[in-house]
């Protein structure tokens, strides 16, 4: 796999294997560290080191408190241990990590393969299973062209990033495999996804808590499900999401669409999010707001508060649904959802038949004639 690192600040953390194994420092052959030494060829012979030293695991090391400035050097595919008991540390939460690199470009035509399966088979939490890629404090972020397949948990994690472009990338795990979201975000601003196919377990692209101007582009989602604003306000927990713009996707046989999911409880807003131009290929929910939304093992809490969930679009969806009850917008009591237009929902059931629209505590308009216009309780 290539792999661009255009590392010109310091890099707190970067290890390829969170297991016990032989260390190969950098340092130790002849990189500079001083953010203006081409230091390429001391990371490929640090590199064939690592793959040629004696025993099974070993650890590429790029220690903190120096700047390195590389070229294109590695090819390949890079693996997880082939099974959960080969790592030392099987409850680690990460297993490939980028921090407080600045202008951070990671190109390649090759796969991380995350070998995630004896993961599933013992149904662990997802607390007890990593991430394969994640990323935090990486502004100017870029990443292009690269696969990820059976990541244990979700494959991406972009993480308190700034001015983010994701593109041509390909994320695969099995339909059902547990908690395998494509991307997780969080905490970040000027985030940009497009022209990427997103095939896993969970949600195609997950936007969590944090989050301001997320712009998701010709996304072919599924299966999976779906696009999902949250969940937020998890634990009465204080949620910020603004301005998300999901455009020209594809929802193939997802079990959602078009989300978004707050639990019972919660504080803060999601607002100014809107879904347009939207493909369904047989999605059983194409467009959903749920705010008593509650995971698997939670027990449900009576409602004092709510995020308060404002200016909403989804506008040109067209396509199929599997489900009778193909659209279904929940919102609070405590709260309402405000200001919620849907304009030009053409969805039809696989047989042709007209779905179901069902509607609770939400204000707003649509221009339709049929399906989306008795959603609103004041027109």
């Amino acid at each position: 796999m290539e792999i661009i690192l255009r590392l010109l600040v310091l890099v707190i953390f970067l290890c390829f294997s969170l297991v016990n194994g032989q260390n190969y420092n950098v340092l130790d052959f002849d990189a500079t560290g001083d953010g203006e030494t081409d230091d390429s060829n001391a990371f490929l012979k640090t590199w064939n080191a690592a793959c040629g030293g004696g025993g099974d695991i070993s650890i590429l090391l790029i220690p903190a408190g120096r700047t390195f400035l590389i070229q294109p050097i590695l090819e390949g595919i890079i693996v997880a241990p082939s099974n959960k008991e080969e790592w030392s540390n099987p409850n680690s939460r990460m297993w490939i990590k980028f921090s407080a690199v600045v202008g951070l470009v990671i190109v390649g035509s090759g796969t991380i393969n995350g070998r995630g399966s004896s993961f599933w088979e013992q149904h662990l939490k997802a607390s007890q299973r990593p991430t394969s890629l994640h990323i935090s404090k990486c502004d100017n972020l870029i990443i292009s062209r690269i696969t990820s397949i059976d990541s244990p948990k979700n494959h991406i994690s972009i993480a308190a990033c700034t001015n983010v472009a994701v593109s041509n990338i390909g994320l695969f795990a099995p339909e059902d495999s547990p908690n395998t979201d494509g991307i997780d975000i969080s905490r970040s601003t000027n985030v940009n996804i497009f022209d990427s196919t997103i095939q896993t377990g969970d949600d195609c692209i997950a936007i969590n808590t944090g989050n301001t101007n997320i712009n998701i582009t010709r996304i072919n989602c599924g299966p999976g499900h779906g696009i999902s604003v949250g969940s937020l306000g998890v634990n009465g927990g204080n949620a910020a999401v603004s301005d998300v713009q999901v455009t020209q996707c594809i929802f193939n046989q997802t079990m959602n669409g078009a989300r978004i999911k707050t639990w019972p409880g919660g504080q803060g807003y999601a607002r100014n999010i809107s879904f347009e131009n939207i493909t369904l290929i047989n999605a059983k929910n194409p467009i959903i707001i749920d705010q008593q939304y509650i995971d698997k093992g939670r027990v449900y809490s009576a409602e004092k508060s709510a995020v308060a969930i404002s200016n909403i679009k989804f506008i040109d969806f067209r396509g199929t649904t599997s489900k009778k009850n193909a659209i279904k917008i929940d919102c609070s009591a405590t709260t309402r959802c405000k200001d919620v237009l849907m304009n030009g929902i053409n969805i039809t059931m696989v047989d042709g038949k007209q779905p179901r629209v069902d509607c609770k505590n939400v204000d707003g308009k649509s221009e339709d004639t049929f399906l989306t216009h008795d959603c609103f309780e004041n027109v």
